[in-house]
């Protein structure tokens, strides 16, 4: 709320402990900048009384416009990576939002995991449109979800929340939808033809980092739970 918003080494403090003890002061400084950027926008939005709840509808909303617009001749494919990169801020602005007001609830968890869920749904049918082949696109949405879905049962099953760092996360997964969405719309201008093919091997790049992460994932579930059991 208005009044009890947290500054940015509180607000780094509480956003560690809810992704696993990582401290975004110690990320990476690409990294560091976008969650502090999230921080910021966050921390306005809070002031402007603008619940997270409210950003995470927005960011779906986002995802959904991506499908109906990647179909408009020639700047479809641009547009359609305009709005995943803004869906992509909403992700993070969400949570910033919650962790800056004191306003996190495991409510609020569920609700961030499906809209993820879901946008990545609205980018893979917007890839489908361009011309990747839909049992690719099949096969890249289900190692994310089932990716998601072990790191899941795996917490509840006595994992620490996070486990591993894989390359199969949330954000390799926004940034294979962006530029896999630029590249197809450069190449579009080139040549229309190129477009489908070109998504096509924006789709194989997700399939092969979603699998190979999953992967990842399992092997360090496998030793957390030895340890556990």
């Amino acid at each position: 709320m208005v009044g009890t918003q947290l500054n940015w080494d509180q607000y780094a403090t509480a956003w560690a402990r809810l992704h696993g003890g990582f401290d975004p002061r110690s990320a990476a400084p690409v990294v560091r900048a976008w969650l502090r950027f999230a921080y910021h926008v966050g921390f306005v939005l809070g002031r402007l009384r603008v619940g997270p709840t409210a950003v995470t509808v927005f960011g779906v909303l986002l995802c959904f416009c991506v499908p109906l617009l990647v179909g408009r001749a020639g700047d479809g494919p641009f547009l359609g990576a305009l709005f995943v990169l803004l869906a992509a801020v909403a992700d993070s602005v969400d949570g910033a939002v919650a962790v800056a007001t004191g306003r996190t609830t495991r409510l609020g968890y569920v609700y961030d995991s499906v809209a993820d869920r879901l946008g990545e749904v609205a980018w893979l049918v917007a890839f489908w449109l361009l011309g990747a082949p839909g049992a690719l696109v099949a096969a890249a949405g289900g190692l994310s979800w089932l990716h998601e879905y072990v790191r899941a049962r795996s917490v509840s099953a006595g994992m620490r929340e996070i486990g591993a760092v894989t390359v199969g996360e949330r954000p390799t997964r926004v940034s294979v939808a962006l530029v896999g969405l630029l590249v197809a719309g450069l190449t579009g201008l080139i040549d229309a033809d190129l477009t489908a093919g070109t998504i096509t091997m924006a789709t194989t790049v997700w399939v092969l980092l979603a699998g190979f992460g999953l992967g990842q994932l399992l092997a360090a579930v496998r030793r957390a739970l030895v340890d556990v059991g």
